[in-house]
């Protein structure tokens, strides 16, 4: 029994091609050669089970081994094996898949799901890293023999009769010298801790010690002695795998541990199960995110059938969604031939619709089963379900319904139901309902203060994406503005066409305005003289709330570019009606009465937190000097 021959494949040498493009990372070679040994013991399990195997199944754990001295890497398995013509036709001729005709074959027996190809392109990564690569094989079925296959990377092959004593597959890689790093047990542990960490066949990789307890000492306590054990590197049975109703809320606490294990505990989680039109499993948790908006995606693991594929998920998960951690595992998410990227498919599209269905779902359930307890997570929840809002319509429909207002009193509130709660007192001539909100309750806390003194209610928009969700506020509900409270004098905000008078004369107001242009120089400004109330303000500085806006969007990465290169354009509005006022008409010189404006214009400044520098200083000592007076 011995052979030699050429590979058939339909190009001249197809291992440059392999190293070269195929395969963007070499050490997706352990995730293929092991992930094949789990599909050839999976296939004896199902002969076994429908009776078309009587042997001893035995110990079916996948061994991954390494020899420093002798540079090579072997993955035994205990599985199905091969006989010498199915190395022929599964080996050598690429264009075959063992699973291909094993599925076929057996489709009408039972559930197929779990076979994926056992060799084929898969295989071929060996020699990514392998100068030479050995096949030592016996096969299940009875009367065969064993069968050695090697290849040195050409498409030259030799087949003779093999070692193997017991049913099953090693695959020995002779490590090439520019892949010397594969050859070490961290590097090694590392990948199969990465890709094989919830396959479902045992895998064992070296020993480990562990410490088991060893009788009693004198007075009793339990004594210890440390024993060594096989390194078992994976969990066969991850908690996506298991029914709902056979889990605790520890389990995923646990299970949410393992995939991150400094991280905080999630706020909950939705556990992902259905079989038609496609097949899909995992578990999404939805992570404390507060307002950092720490976006860091890439945080989902994809599987397929417990191999782990990629955390690049961003064509099946929504981008919104894409901030949530978890593991969705579905072997109907079509992969380009190395499994490096997903190619676009229906199925994907029905998968992204699905999540965003469950998630919306998920929401809605614990918003009308436990309000007080989703308010209290709304910090969190919040940017989840405004993202959604603004970048996906099948959830804003839903969603509308459960994203919710919170004001300055720290009550919540839906849109509808804020809409009614300031319709009474907060409508403008026109009709249209005004939410007064603040992106920074302490930096605009006087402007609060002031809508307060008005009985005006005050929501927070204080959030990454909040400058986005307001234009759409607008946008959905009719007849409903939202003005932030520092935009404009609180009369101009809510406008309700009521005349006020100002004790001022027109010749005043026009001297006044003279005053504060000199003391302010600056082109950029416009100031004007209005009458509101002796306890408002004595001067209110204001972005016009359009260009606000626009540096806003800009800000958290959308907006007209142009408006971050123009210069400030501040409203400065003087109460003709305060105190101070006066006191700078009536101050004894002109330099008296520009020093008491630049002061009252520095206080404004000060209060938006927009006085630094030079101007600062001299504000201070400005205020030192007139305190002597």
């Amino acid at each position: 029994m011995a052979e030699k021959g050429t590979i058939s494949i339909h190009t001249e040498n197809i291992f440059p091609i392999i190293k070269k493009f195929l395969y963007s990372d070499h050490e997706i070679f352990l995730r293929e050669l092991v992930s094949n040994a789990v599909d050839a013991t999976q296939k004896i399990k199902q002969l076994a089970s429908l009776g078309e195997y009587s042997g001893e199944l035995g110990d079916l754990a996948v061994e991954v081994s390494f020899d420093k001295k002798k540079k090579t890497i072997t993955i035994s398995d205990n599985g199905i094996g091969m006989t010498e013509e199915e190395i022929k036709k599964y080996i050598n001729q690429i264009a075959f898949s063992g699973a291909t005709e094993f599925v076929e074959k057996y489709k009408d027996k039972a559930d197929n799901q779990q076979i994926i190809g056992h060799f084929g392109l898969g295989f071929y990564s060996a020699f990514m890293v392998a100068k030479k690569v050995e096949i030592n094989t016996l096969s299940h079925q009875d009367g065969s023999e064993s069968a050695k296959w090697i290849c040195t990377g050409e498409t030259d092959f030799e087949i003779k009769k093999g070692t193997r004593k017991k049913r099953g597959t090693d695959i020995i890689l002779h490590v090439a010298d520019d892949s010397e790093e594969f050859l070490e047990e961290p590097r090694l542990q590392g990948i199969l801790d990465k890709y094989s960490k919830f396959l479902p066949i045992q895998i064992k990789f070296g020993q480990k010690e562990s410490s088991v307890e060893d009788g009693k000492d004198k007075e009793g306590n339990p004594k210890y002695k440390t024993v060594k054990e096989d390194n078992i590197i994976n969990d066969t049975a991850p908690i996506w795998t298991k029914s709902p109703s056979d889990l605790k809320d520890q389990d995923y606490l646990d299970f949410y541990k393992t995939l991150y294990p400094f991280s905080e505990d999630p706020l909950f989680w939705i556990h992902l199960n259905v079989d038609y039109p496609f097949n899909l499993t995992g578990v999404l948790y939805f992570p404390k995110l507060k307002k950092d908006f720490d976006l860091q995606k890439n945080k989902i693991q994809l599987y397929s059938r417990q191999v782990f594929i990629t955390d690049e998920v961003k064509d099946i998960v929504p981008e919104f969604l894409q901030l949530l951690h978890g593991v969705i595992d579905s072997p109907d998410i079509p992969l380009n031939v190395s499994r490096s990227y997903l190619q676009s498919d229906s199925n994907v599209k029905k998968i992204n619709g699905y999540i965003t269905k469950k998630v919306a779902d998920k929401l809605a359930e614990l918003f009308k089963g436990d309000r007080k307890g989703y308010e209290e997570k709304w910090e969190d929840i919040g940017v989840f379900v405004k993202y959604g809002i603004i970048s996906e319509e099948k959830f804003e429909e839903k969603a509308k319904d459960f994203v919710l207002l919170k004001n300055t009193e720290n009550k919540h509130f839906t849109t509808e139901e804020y809409k009614k709660h300031i319709e009474a007192n907060q409508t403008n001539k026109d009709g249209n309902a005004v939410a007064l909100y603040t992106s920074n309750p302490e930096a605009q806390h006087g402007y609060i203060e002031t809508a307060k003194k008005r009985s005006y209610d005050v929501i927070e928009l204080t959030g990454p994406i909040d400058s986005h969700f307001i234009n759409h506020l607008e946008q959905k509900n009719e007849k409903f503005q939202l003005q932030r409270v520092d935009a404009d004098v609180i009369d101009k905000l809510i406008d309700k066409d009521e005349k006020k008078e100002s004790v001022l004369s027109e010749k005043e107001q026009e001297t006044l305005k003279e005053i504060f242009d000199k003391a302010i120089n600056d082109k950029n400004n416009s100031v004007s003289i209005q009458p509101m109330a002796t306890d408002d303000l004595p001067v209110t500085i204001t972005l016009p709330e359009f260009m606000r806006r626009m540096k806003d969007m800009q800000a958290s990465g959308g907006g007209p570019m142009m408006f971050g290169d123009m210069p400030m354009t501040l409203s400065v509005a003087v109460n003709a009606n305060h105190a101070m006022t006066k006191k700078i008409m009536e101050a004894d010189s002109d330099d008296a009465k520009q020093k008491l404006a630049k002061q009252a214009y520095d206080l404004a400044l000060l209060a938006q937190g927009m006085l630094q520098g030079k101007d600062l200083t001299d504000f201070v000592n400005r205020s030192v000097e007139l305190s002597l007076n």
